[in-house]
């Protein structure tokens, strides 16, 4: 992880965060990977359920939702928004 990277969890809502790496093994990195969190890939913060848990991501033209356990484990770099 590099020095200025932030987990895609700590993204305020509008952010948008290239992603550097991610800390996922197993079928859930294949899951990810096929969907477009791919390094060098942009991820837009949407929305966070009325308890934050979990959040609403756009990559790849594809919006999922992924809870704090798994957002917490995919990191990139701030490019708009805030953190």
């Amino acid at each position: 992880m590099e020095r200025d990277s932030l987990a895609l969890s700590e993204a305020g809502i509008g952010s948008m965060v290239r992603i550097s790496g991610m800390d996922v093994e197993g079928v859930l990195r294949r899951r990810l990977l096929d969907l477009g969190f791919v390094k060098g890939n942009v991820v837009e913060v949407l929305r966070r359920s009325p308890l934050g848990d979990p959040a609403a991501y756009r990559v790849s033209n594809t919006t999922i939702a992924l809870r704090r356990e798994e957002s917490s484990r995919i990191y990139g770099e701030l490019i708009g928004g805030e953190a």
